[in-house]
């Protein structure tokens, strides 16, 4: 009887969300815990709560280990689920042409500009927070999907495309800061805007034809942030939302929920 009393009250590692492919979960663990995810270290709030996700990729296993204040230790293995992706194959085509020099020239340093912004850690609490359709419209793109061309695969689709006309408003889905703001199109991304929820979770926004905001601005989840365009390698408007914890890229529809209009 004491042993399943002991038991019953034993701290435990709560979460919320069901782990999966390209998923994010809120959880809590007693103050003073510290916590890692397949031995790497998770933030860890003051009262407990902590954020973690899963790649597109990840495996069907992750670990988490609780280390409480008196330096007993709680694991939870959690099973993620895989993900049923949309697969187009292309027999006859090859992947991509070779990039030019000049594209060449100017990727690097744009790309050094996403990675400083994504190394920005913010006290945003937006991560706290049910995230919101940045728009609302047909979702042309999904998260995930995949083109195979000539039995080579290409770079899978790292976000959610919402297809609207140029100039629609375009919202922060959770409140975040700033910590890119293009100042001038970027070769693939065009207009690109970033915002950063908290506990390394980052919002992007591609195509922009505006933004209107600047690196520093605190934001509030539905406040306008910039609008719909077609800059940079686009066919045509629509908004590109890209979601990533960490190194983890996740699916926006899976944090926002089904889209109402």
């Amino acid at each position: 009887m004491a042993a399943a009393l002991l038991l019953a009250v034993q701290p435990a590692i709560a979460l919320n969300g069901t782990p999966g492919q390209g998923a994010a979960m809120t959880g809590q663990v007693p103050p003073g815990t510290t916590l890692t995810l397949n031995g790497q270290p998770v933030t860890v709030v003051p009262d407990g709560a902590f954020l973690i996700a899963f790649d597109r990729d990840a495996g069907p296993a992750a670990t988490l280990i609780a280390t409480l204040a008196d330096g007993s230790s709680l694991v939870r293995t959690l099973a993620i689920a895989p993900r049923a992706w949309r697969i187009e194959r292309l027999p006859t085509l090859p992947r991509v042409s070779q990039p030019s020099a000049e594209f060449q020239r100017r990727r690097a340093p744009e790309l050094a500009q996403i990675t400083a912004a994504r190394d920005t850690a913010s006290d945003a609490q937006g991560w706290r927070q049910r995230f919101v359709w940045p728009v609302t419209g047909r979702i042309s793109g999904l998260f995930g999907s995949q083109r195979i061309y000539a039995g080579e695969p290409g770079a899978y689709h790292s976000g959610v495309d919402v297809a609207r006309p140029t100039g629609t408003p375009v919202a922060a889905p959770a409140d975040g800061v700033v910590i890119l703001a293009a100042p001038a199109p970027f070769t693939l991304e065009g207009n690109l805007l970033m915002i950063d929820h908290g506990m390394g979770l980052n919002s992007a926004f591609l195509h922009l034809s505006r933004i209107d905001v600047k690196v520093g601005d605190h934001v509030a989840q539905g406040q306008q942030v910039g609008a719909i365009g077609a800059t940079g390698r686009a066919t045509g408007p629509h908004l590109h939302w890209g979601m990533k914890w960490h190194d983890a890229r996740i699916d926006p529809l899976l944090l926002a929920g089904p889209m109402t209009q």
